[in-house]
């Protein structure tokens, strides 16, 4: 079966990799639909990942001297939906024949942990390409949780890439009044038609300043643009003891911080999300599981509407210039989706 393969930073193969054997307690997935996620996986088409250049201790929780991961890597992608094709003889549930979203990477198939699978089976007349928002719609939705928002709060969200708008449509269910801010027209489009109250492209001035003039800062900024430059004006942007959530994937060193000026004397908290866990003061109630069965709720309720979102669909085969195309022309792709029909 066929597998989309990083064999060097800038060259994508898709492979053959034998399917792997059901064992007890598992389901075989046939995949239709596998979403891109861009900022990730860009960094392993990059090469810039962490991970490929520094060792992750799980037990200390920190980066060390070493490699943690090595090209080729093989099945990278968190944003799959697939029909269970096969069922070990002790599972009930999912049963054969069910459409599920979960993570398995970008392969033909896979054997899953049924346990891994309860409660993401797409309901009937679902479109199941929505599956593939699952993991992106709890990362926002975690971001949005860990910026506390409140009725009526101001919020600035910068980044209006897939999870942005997503953060943006949730910030409004949660009552928030929301800016959203990006250098892409087309997605300023979209941030008003999923609530934003106001937009502002970044390429006109300093989103801080407009803020300031217009509602004297807001009370909370969220960062989704994995930009350093985006980090600092999101930090401008705030109250004195705003918060701002940095949820964008940076890479490198943090050029552009000046941590000495509004972040010091405005006495900002700065909160890190990333979908390995949830705001700390919610852990005796959410987990990411949670946050991903949620989203997918909101999206089976109508609440949240990513059929839009999609701007290409592109058969596996082609998952080379599917790559190139994101990395050297990343504003024309807003969600990339690879299909697997006809890869058997």
């Amino acid at each position: 079966m066929r597998v989309i393969t990083f064999q060097e930073p800038g060259r994508v193969s898709v492979s053959l990799e034998s399917p792997a054997e059901l064992v007890p307690g598992s389901v075989r997935v046939r995949t239709l639909y596998s979403g891109v996620s861009a900022g990730t996986e860009l960094t392993a088409y990059r090469g810039t990942n962490p991970y490929l250049t520094r060792k992750w201790d799980t037990e200390r929780r920190l980066f060390l001297e070493g490699q943690t991961h090595a090209y080729p890597l093989s099945g990278w992608g968190y944003q799959e939906v697939g029909e269970v094709v096969e069922a070990a003889p002790d599972v009930a549930e999912p049963p054969v024949g069910s459409l599920v979203w979960g993570i398995w990477g970008h392969r033909a198939e896979a054997v899953v942990p049924a346990e891994k699978l309860a409660g993401h089976i797409l309901p009937p007349g679902a479109d199941p390409v929505a599956g593939v928002f699952a993991r992106v719609g709890a990362i926002a939705l975690n971001a949005v949780h860990a910026a506390d928002v409140h009725l009526g709060d101001q919020v600035a969200i910068f980044g209006q890439g897939v999870i942005g708008l997503l953060a943006t449509r949730m910030a409004v269910l949660s009552g928030a009044r929301v800016v959203a801010a990006d250098a892409i027209p087309d997605r300023l489009e979209l941030a008003r038609k999923f609530g934003a109250a106001e937009t502002f492209d970044v390429r006109s001035g300093s989103v801080a300043e407009f803020l300031r003039k217009r509602i004297e800062g807001a009370d909370t900024a969220i960062e989704l643009s994995g930009n350093h430059l985006g980090l600092q004006e999101a930090i401008r942007s705030v109250r004195k003891g705003g918060r701002v959530v940095a949820a964008g994937f940076y890479q490198g060193d943090g050029i552009g911080l000046r941590l000495g000026e509004e972040f010091h004397h405005n006495q900002v908290q700065l909160v890190s999300s990333q979908i390995g866990g949830v705001a700390s003061w919610l852990a005796h109630r959410w987990d990411v599981e949670r946050l991903q069965r949620t989203f997918m709720e909101l999206v089976h309720r109508g609440e949240v509407e990513v059929g839009d979102l999609v701007t290409h669909l592109v058969p596996v085969e082609k998952a080379a210039e599917a790559f190139d195309l994101i990395d050297k022309h990343q504003s024309e792709v807003l969600q990339l989706v690879f299909t697997f029909e006809e890869s058997r």
